[in-house]
Parts: structure tokens; C-alpha cells; sequence
């Protein structure tokens, strides 16, 4: 077994492994570098797009989700119907992932975290969401459009997130496993 390593052209340093391929052949296989928790608490404050798999009959379902991270939790935005809000019900463990890349894919990064969630009942708790999705939804300039995938006409005003309770807020808690890898 060998290990060692060299710079990336994004400055970070890889790891090599030898390991045995095909016909006993030595190959080197690279390790991309683990994230520290303040750059995946970066990551995730600086984004607002998720993907979110859970547990379905046989495969897994996968759906986008808006989010908010609030430095201890990340809050999602769920419309009431289609399948998410059954699996939700049914198993609500699940992945969660992030994940930020330049267009050509020369440096991206990205964090899953495994935990499970949890419906947002208490209205002031909702509400305070709610209103931390309409800073971020203007903060980054998001098209309203996206409105319609939280239950919304497009044309309405952004604002009725906040006073209008067309969607369930889901909150990740209880993350038991964090993977966040580099290679910028």
C-alpha cells in the first residue's frame, strides 16, 4: 500500500492510495480532502438549494428543497401534497446534500448529513422561518417563479410565505453522520 500525495490545480493538497486493480496491476486511487466544520458551515449558510433523499419502497425518492440554515439547523420548505410529505411521514430519516461546483467542475464541494426530520408546529417558531425565506429568497435575487414550487402563484408577493401557511416547514435535526469533501 502507498500513499502520498500532490497539489490540485485549486491549491488543495490529494491523497493517493495503491491499491490492487485488475490482474493484481497497482493503480492509484485519489482521496479528495474532508471539509473542516467551519468550511461546511460555510457552505451550507452560503447556499440555499438542497437535494433531499428519502426512503422509499425499493429506491430512494431524491427532490430539491429550498432551505434556510439558521448556524445550528437547516429548515426546508415543503409544499402539503405529493409523494415527499407520504415518505416523510412513513420514514422521516433522511440525507441531506449540498453542494457548490464552478461551471467547467474544476473546484466544487459539497456536505450530506444523515439525520432525521421533524414538522415545525409552534406558529412563532413557523412564522420566524417563514420570514428568514423571504430574506433569502430576495438576498439572492431568486426569480419568482420559485413560488410556484412552495405552493404560491409567481405573481403574488413574496411575502406570503410568511403570512400565508401554504407549505409544512421541516427542520433536520438529530444529524448523526456528516461527510463534507473539497477539492478547492
Amino acid at each position: 500500500m502507498f500513499a502520498g500525495g500532490f497539489a490540485s490545480s485549486c491549491g488543495n493538497l490529494y491523497e493517493l492510495s495503491r491499491v490492487t486493480g485488475i490482474g493484481g496491476c497497482p493503480m492509484e486511487i485519489v482521496k479528495i480532502p474532508n471539509m473542516d466544520k467551519a468550511e461546511y458551515d460555510k457552505l451550507i449558510e452560503e447556499g440555499f438549494l438542497s437535494r433531499i433523499a428519502f426512503q422509499g419502497g425499493k429506491y430512494p425518492y431524491i427532490a430539491p428543497f429550498l432551505y434556510v440554515f439558521d448556524g445550528k439547523f437547516l429548515y426546508f420548505l415543503a409544499t402539503k401534497y405529493g409523494r415527499k410529505n407520504d415518505l416523510f411521514r412513513q420514514h422521516p430519516y433522511v440525507s441531506v446534500e449540498v453542494e457548490r461546483y464552478s461551471g467547467d467542475l474544476s473546484c466544487y464541494t459539497f456536505v450530506t448529513m444523515q439525520g432525521y426530520l421533524v414538522q415545525l408546529e409552534d406558529a412563532i417558531e413557523k412564522k420566524l422561518v417563514r420570514e428568514k425565506f423571504v430574506n433569502m429568497i430576495k438576498a439572492h435575487s431568486l426569480s419568482k417563479n420559485i413560488l410556484a414550487a412552495l405552493g404560491h402563484k409567481p405573481e403574488e408577493p413574496i411575502e406570503a410565505i410568511a403570512s400565508e401557511e401554504r407549505s409544512n416547514i421541516w427542520k433536520l435535526t438529530g444529524v448523526t453522520d456528516i461527510v463534507a469533501l473539497k477539492n478547492l
